[in-house]
């Protein structure tokens, strides 16, 4: 016997191919033209595949939203990674200080991708502004802020290792800090308001 591939291999490859295709299409377009505005047939048509091909990887457009979502999550935490590599290549540990600006950073480099109509802000937050109340992905949403804040919490208790209560308000003071600039960045259109926040930030951790 040999060892070629079975049929049902070559199916789940092209699938997979297609799956990719259709939710980097989705991607582009709800971020855009948000998620309510951009219909099956918009997505397909850019993914170049056909309706039933979404139906072969998603069970519903609900169901790619969820994914869009997700995929946005791992986008920034690894763009946070990227940047807390880059300190330990640069200080040979991955101090506190260096953390939290860590999150700061990888905030202005989504913020500095290449968007079809300029950036946006938030794209989680936009998805969300446009499902209802209950909705999943609004949770899916919220806990994704909720682990910036605790990736924040996480840094300062290292700056701060016997004041955790302290560490935990300055998480959330920076939180707000960071959506407050996200929100106006996106409005303008640019990341000015990211550095000026991450300049607030550094200047706060120094006077911690």
């Amino acid at each position: 016997m040999t060892d070629t591939p079975t049929p049902a291999a070559r199916p789940s490859k092209r699938q997979g191919s297609a799956r990719a295709r259709l939710l980097a299409a989705a991607a582009r377009r709800f971020y855009a033209d948000g998620v309510s505005a951009t219909g099956i047939d918009t997505i397909t048509a850019e993914a170049g595949v056909a309706k039933m091909s979404l139906y072969n990887n998603f069970s519903s457009k609900a169901d790619l939203v969820m994914a869009y979502l997700d995929a946005r999550h791992e986008e920034w935490l690894g763009l946070y990674r990227r940047r807390l590599e880059e300190i330990q290549q640069v200080q040979g540990v991955q101090h506190g200080r260096g953390g939290v600006l860590a999150v700061f950073d990888a905030y202005a480099d989504h913020a500095a991708s290449a968007y079809e109509h300029g950036f946006r802000g938030c794209g989680l937050l936009n998805a969300a502004a446009e499902l209802p109340a209950g909705h999943e992905g609004r949770d899916m949403v919220r806990r994704h802020k909720e682990e910036v804040e605790s990736l924040l919490a996480g840094h300062l208790e290292e700056l701060l290792p016997d004041r955790p209560e302290e560490a935990r308000a300055v998480a959330e003071h920076l939180s707000f800090l960071l959506e407050g600039a996200m929100a106006r960045a996106g409005l303008e259109g640019a990341g000015t308001r990211l550095e000026h926040a991450r300049t607030m930030a550094a200047n706060l951790l120094d006077r911690l």
